[in-house]
């Protein structure tokens, strides 16, 4: 399965994004903020989503902001990331 795919099927789910389709997640869009509008709440379930899937630890709360931007961004990190 494509990881970008995976990653939207994976935060509808663990956020109960209940009237979000993976096809109304864009890769390059923003995920909080003006974009699909995540919280920092919604961060911390992000950063349970790489630990439990992928084997990620999220060391520096501050890389997040950066990881978390946009699906591609996630996406990219896990890639380089992945144990």
């Amino acid at each position: 399965m494509d990881l970008k795919l995976e990653l939207k099927e994976k935060l509808i789910d663990q956020l109960n994004l209940e009237e979000v389709k993976p096809e109304d997640i864009k890769d390059d869009e923003p995920l909080f903020g003006e974009g699909l509008g995540l919280d920092s709440i919604d961060a911390l379930e992000i950063i349970v989503i790489l630990d439990n899937n992928y084997n990620i630890k999220i060391g520096n709360p501050e890389e997040a902001r950066d990881i978390f931007h946009s699906i591609n961004t996630l996406a990219t990190y896990i890639e380089a990331n992945q144990k």
